[in-house]
């Protein structure tokens, strides 16, 4: 997407609806994954293979009919932008690593016509200043035909191409850790203009240069693929597009006036000759978009436009996000220079992250007139499928903030956050596919998730913390959550044969932390960041890793681990090999006992962080109930202290995920809404989405979907509404209602929907439970258990 002598002339003038194409493996066509491409990687003449550049691709062909199906697959390096006849088709590929390079497939019959059609593309390499999310081999493009008859498509040297010349990297640099890429200068002068129409003249065009052939990973061979990328097909959809117009103005410096509608509605402003204008507009809401800016006129003016999350009353401190007074603007940037011409139109290679935008206006000689300004949302195609209904307004507006977040934090995988990182990690990646699964159904990120996790995995059998990545990042407690992760697809998942196909990857992940278990099975002097949990400014926590014990022993650390002996040996119990199961259970037996000698401290009634026992924390102490390794009476005592010892190390906005459980298996489930306190800070702080840390005023990042817990614990705690086997194939019904009397909800299941009603009538409850057909369940209720069949279950209690 590119402005209108670029790419962003589709995306600016046209819906914003892709073609509907088939994605993920192609089924009856084994030639496109089984046999060498015809195609070829291309590139342009002289183009440096790993620097920053934009690369303009073009093919004319000529069709004696419009076709009633033509079916391409496609990809490129770094990323890129396919058109047919001026129409955005694709956006890619999906990321993922070298040994696993995405193609998207789809059909473009509906954009073609007989006559002459332009299929053209827009690829572009960051080099250096690309995201760390972004794994490259060198600048490529390619699209292969499916069959002999869209043969006419695959890229080789009769394809056009030249290189854009108009685009610049901005670095933007920040307190903290920010890895998203660079924003873009753009000098429009030198853009080609209408570059994908049909009436372009591309006579001085040059020819394509090949640099490799297309290659599935599938058929490598003796000597691997010279080409470097292992083509594999995406299993995931492409992502959503849908316009969505700023709210209001801020603030604006050195312009008089401004149309009262602009810019929530189409509205002209004009900038005099000789001016510097500054406007701040809100969204009133972060998302994640395509700016889009339509302006005329002002040769040589400037226009500088800034992306925040939030603006700074001093950093890293911001206060209210609905705030902006007196604060300071800091952000990511994007620099345009006007060439003065008429409708010209400008938007980004990549999303901007962005609640507020600041708009610098510097114009010369000539005066410009700033014909709009909006965005263009875009994410992970997910819809929502649950519904709940309680009459509770902070209820509906906790689950609102917790669907934005989730989705601002779900693009072609999962991501921390949009704005800093945009990377996959197991630790979020957990807790966001279960909200996906409890509010979507949709399982295809999910299993991408999966899949990469998978793929990163190492020869010493530790996963990566996060994946696509260009820089390794080990965090092996993040491996031992991949488990668990697994585990919870196979609960709540429908493909049980993806689940144990992934199985032999656990067992390698198990044997890693064999190697640092001591006799008694403790983990001692573990390598690598150890993370548990941001706890700041607390005692001995340092960079989120608990306190350790003098000989380098921990009571987290090895609590982690137990769960993950459990976890594993339930996967295996049902879907491996009994014998490691039984082999992981006698590990987790072994490392009980040395947890209870080490960590137990009776007259406290908790277990400590560490030998000395003098640190304690809500996070040994969940996992403590977790685990099962405290008796029901200590963990009620426990549950107890974790609600009210203020004297021990908080949890986080992120593990209170794994706190919320433990108070409910403890049997304080019906207190649930009690323990909101972080998310009602967030609200009354103004954020609409969940803040990455506790510290809500100090936070760097406004957007971390591993707040969003709450969108499960609605359904699955309040609710009621697990899974109780492989598959979701018996349903648990066990809810939570604490004072409430009137509330009904649905979740989507592989086979259908859950659906749930309690309310309180005359001293009496009306239940309503209605089931998938197949499925079937029980209902606890106040410690009976009720059978559910298939269908519709009413019961007065």
């Amino acid at each position: 997407m590119k402005k209108l002598a670029s790419i962003g002339l589709v995306l600016l003038t046209l819906p914003f609806g892709l073609v509907k194409a088939q994605f993920g493996p192609p089924t009856g066509e084994p030639d496109v994954i089984n046999k060498r491409w015809h195609a070829q990687w291309i590139t342009v003449p002289n183009a440096t293979p790993d620097g920053y550049g934009v690369y303009l691709f073009r093919k004319s062909v000529e069709l004696a009919s419009k076709p009633g199906t033509f079916k391409i697959h496609v990809s490129g390096d770094n990323r890129y932008k396919l058109f047919v006849n001026e129409k955005l088709v694709s956006m890619g590929p999906a990321r993922g690593d070298i040994a696993h390079w995405n193609y998207e497939t789809m059909d473009i019959a509906s954009y073609l016509k007989a006559g002459r059609n332009i299929i053209a593309a827009q690829v572009w390499n960051e080099g250096e200043f690309k995201p760390e999310a972004q794994i490259t081999f060198r600048t490529g493009f390619i699209l292969q035909g499916n069959t002999s008859a869209e043969s006419s498509v695959n890229t080789n040297n009769s394809w056009l191409c030249e290189k854009d010349n108009s685009f610049a990297p901005l670095v933007f640099r920040t307190r903290g850790y920010y890895v998203a890429g660079a924003g873009e200068i753009r000098n429009l002068a030198l853009s080609p203009k209408n570059w994908q129409s049909e009436g372009f003249d591309d006579a001085k065009w040059q020819k394509a240069r090949p640099v490799g052939a297309g290659v599935p990973k599938n058929i490598l061979g003796a000597f691997g693929t010279m080409s470097g990328w292992m083509l594999v097909p995406s299993i995931i959809p492409q992502m959503e597009l849908k316009d969505e117009r700023l709210a209001k103005v801020v603030s604006k410096e050195g312009l008089a006036n401004l149309p009262v509608d602009f810019p929530a509605q189409k509205s002209e402003v004009l900038i005099p000759a000789n001016s510097k204008v500054t406007i701040i507009l809100d969204q009133s809401y972060l998302t994640n978009a395509f700016p889009n800016l339509e302006f005329s006129g002002g040769k040589a003016a400037t226009i500088t436009v800034r992306y925040a999350e939030a603006l700074y009353t001093k950093s890293p401190s911001k206060g209210n996000r609905n705030e902006t007074a007196g604060k300071s603007f800091i952000g990511r940037a994007d620099s345009l220079l006007s060439d003065g011409s008429p409708n010209q139109k400008f938007t980004t290679l990549t999303y901007r992250t962005y609640r507020y935008v600041q708009l610098s206006i510097v114009t010369q000689n000539e005066a410009i007139t700033l014909n709009d300004m909006y965005g263009t949302f875009t994410g992970y195609p997910f819809k929502m499928n649950a519904q709940l209904s309680a009459n509770q307004p902070e209820m509906d507006r906790i689950l609102e903030i917790g669907w934005r977040t989730a989705r601002l934090c779900a693009y072609e995988t999962y991501m921390d956050c949009p704005y800093y990182e945009q990377l996959q990690y197991i630790g979020d990646g957990r807790i966001q596919a279960l909200v996906s699964l409890y509010n979507s159904g949709d399982d295809r990120l999910v299993k991408n998730a999966i899949n990469l996790m998978d793929f990163s995995r190492q020869p010493e059998g530790v996963t990566l913390s996060r994946h696509p990545s260009y820089t390794p990042q080990f965090i092996p407690t993040f491996s031992l959550w991949y488990i668990g992760m697994l585990q919870d697809y196979a609960r709540y998942g429908a493909d049980i044969e993806f689940v144990k196909s992934k199985i032999s990857g656990t067992r390698q992940i198990l044997d890693y932390f064999k190697s640092y278990q001591q006799a008694d099975g403790s983990l001692k002097n573990t390598p690598q960041w150890m993370f548990t949990d941001w706890v700041d400014n607390f005692k001995e926590w340092r960079a989120g890793v608990g306190p350790m014990s003098a000989d380098g022993t921990s009571a987290v650390l090895d609590f982690q681990l137990l769960w993950a002996y459990q976890v594993a040996a339930d996967l295996e119990t049902k879907l491996g090999n009994p014998a490691f199961a039984a082999q992981y259970l006698k590990s987790a037996e072994v490392l009980k006992k040395s947890i209870r000698a080490n960590y137990w401290d009776g007259t406290k009634k908790l277990f400590a962080d560490r030998k000395e026992k003098d640190e304690f924390s809500q996070h040994t102490n969940s996992l403590a109930i977790l685990t099962g390794l405290a008796t029901p009476q200590e963990a009620n005592e426990i549950a107890n202290q974790l609600i009210t010892n203020t004297k021990l190390a908080p949890a986080s906005i992120y593990f209170k995920y794994y706190l919320h459980q433990a108070l409910i298996k403890a049997g304080k489930g019906n207190d649930y809404l009690k323990w909101l306190d972080k998310w009602r800070e967030n609200i009354q702080m103004g954020l609409t989405t969940w803040a990455e840390i506790s510290d809500v005023d100090n936070t760097r990042s406004d957007c971390h979907a591993w707040g969003s817990s709450p969108n499960i614990e609605f359904y699955r705690t309040v609710l009621g509404i697990d899974s109780d086997g492989l598959a979701f194939s018996k349903v648990k019904i066990a809810p939570h209602l604490g004072q409430m009397t009137d509330i009904t909800g649905s979740m989507p299941h592989p086979k259908g929907s859950i659906s749930v009603s309690y309310k309180l009538e005359n001293g009496k409850w009306k239940i309503q439970v209605e089931l998938p057909k197949t499925i079937t369940g029980n209902l606890v209720w106040k410690g009976k258990t009720i059978a559910l069949k298939e269908g519709v279950n009413q019961f007065h209690m």
